[in-house]
């Protein structure tokens, strides 16, 4: 088996899990996000793009309903040993497979938790399963159980953090190397992914952002490539990922002479970095943090420049984000616990100048204060 963890590990889960669902006055959990069967199994695939779902017991049976195509996908990467097969077909309809795990699990009349908020239960199959198990057992939404479980990492995934922060490392060092006037964008691209697979890195949870130009103020990935200019600005998101553990790293790199606007801009995004870092604290709350990142922006007089949001949780994940919950966003009463791990970005777009600066490091979370995950400082990087 290709297991990134001891059974113990995944023992430990899966006793966390059962507990909560006792918490939760919840007799059965049917998980549908990826992230939730990888973290409780080691169950490692894209197959979720189809209908596929874990059923956990809570007496802590595991049944995997899935696909053909991931039947020795199931076998080699987790622990799940009981497997069940919907067939593809005209008219095939995975619910009633569903209902049948559950009648002989003789689940009739109590309370499943279903998760939801997930890409891995469409909108279309979330009604058929509402519709095959409504009259079955009460129905409760309990996209949060896992995810809140997944949200403190055990010191086994903190191994595998800190190796992707290793790697978000080198593929920054590598995009350094790569960015020079005149430079194709898809070689800078081609050299971080490069760092990152030579070393056994994953793909992240999703595309990388480069932009330069106009295109450096924006904060998603878009296709189309340019040669950089003389004087210009580039502005990259990546994540290092290591057995689908995420850190993440965000900067806009000055090639050239930087502008005024530049370094005002720059020193804003440093301060509020740091603003945030120190809020940072273990009792403190994300909309702490948040607070700590307007506050800053704000006095600076970048209201209409920032966003409503700086950062987010990390974790294993898979596409089409990497991003996790809970997010810093204003009244988040979140507390910050130890072993999280946190993305911090500070992301100007000011379109009157057509000017980007941004600055983001990932964290560890820890009483004495949080740990970086990236040996690189904060500097406004120049090439």
């Amino acid at each position: 088996m290709a297991l990134h963890f001891e059974r113990g590990e995944y023992a430990a889960r899966l006793d966390r899990l059962k507990e909560k669902m006792i918490e939760e006055k919840l007799d059965c959990m049917l998980l549908f996000a990826q992230e939730s069967m990888y973290w409780l199994t080691g169950y490692d695939t894209f197959g979720y793009c189809f209908f596929q779902c874990m059923v956990v017991s809570a007496e802590g049976e595991i049944i995997l309903l899935t696909r053909a195509p991931d039947l020795r996908q199931a076998r080699h990467t987790s622990i799940v040993e009981n497997i069940m097969i919907w067939s593809d077909r005209a008219g095939a309809d995975p619910t009633v497979d569903l209902l049948n795990i559950l009648s002989e699990l003789d689940l009739v009349g109590t309370t499943l938790g279903i998760e939801y908020a997930t890409q891995g239960l469409t909108a279309k199959n979330g009604k058929a399963v509402d519709q095959r198990l409504s009259s079955f057992a009460k129905l409760s939404d309990a996209s949060d159980v896992v995810n809140e479980l997944r949200t403190i990492k055990s010191a086994a995934e903190l191994e595998h953090v800190r190796k992707a922060g290793v790697l978000a490392d080198d593929a920054l060092d590598a995009a350094i190397t790569a960015t020079k006037s005149g430079a194709f964008e898809g070689d800078i691209l081609a050299a971080m992914h490069s760092a990152i697979f030579s070393k056994g890195g994953d793909y992240a949870g999703n595309e990388f952002i480069i932009g330069s130009a106009e295109d450096a103020l924006l904060c998603r990935y878009k296709s189309g490539r340019r040669n950089l200019s003389a004087n210009d600005q580039l502005t990259l998101e990546w994540a290092g990922t290591w057995a689908h553990y995420h850190a993440a790293m965000m900067r806009t790199i000055i090639i050239g002479k930087a502008t005024s606007r530049h370094e005002e801009l720059y020193e804003a995004a440093r301060d509020a970095l740091i603003g945030v870092r120190e809020a940072m604290v273990v009792g403190k709350t994300f909309g702490d943090m948040f607070d700590a990142h307007a506050q800053i922006m704000d006095a600076a007089g970048l209201t209409r420049h920032r966003l409503n949001a700086c950062g987010y949780s990390l974790g294993a994940a898979y596409s089409p984000c990497w991003m996790d919950d809970p997010m810093i966003y204003s009244g988040n009463s979140t507390i910050i616990e130890e072993n999280m791990v946190i993305f911090t970005h500070m992301i100007i777009a000011d379109s009157d100048t057509n000017t980007a600066m941004t600055l983001g490091q990932s964290y560890i979370t820890a009483e004495s204060g949080p740990e970086c995950l990236s040996r690189h400082e904060i500097d406004l990087i120049r090439c």
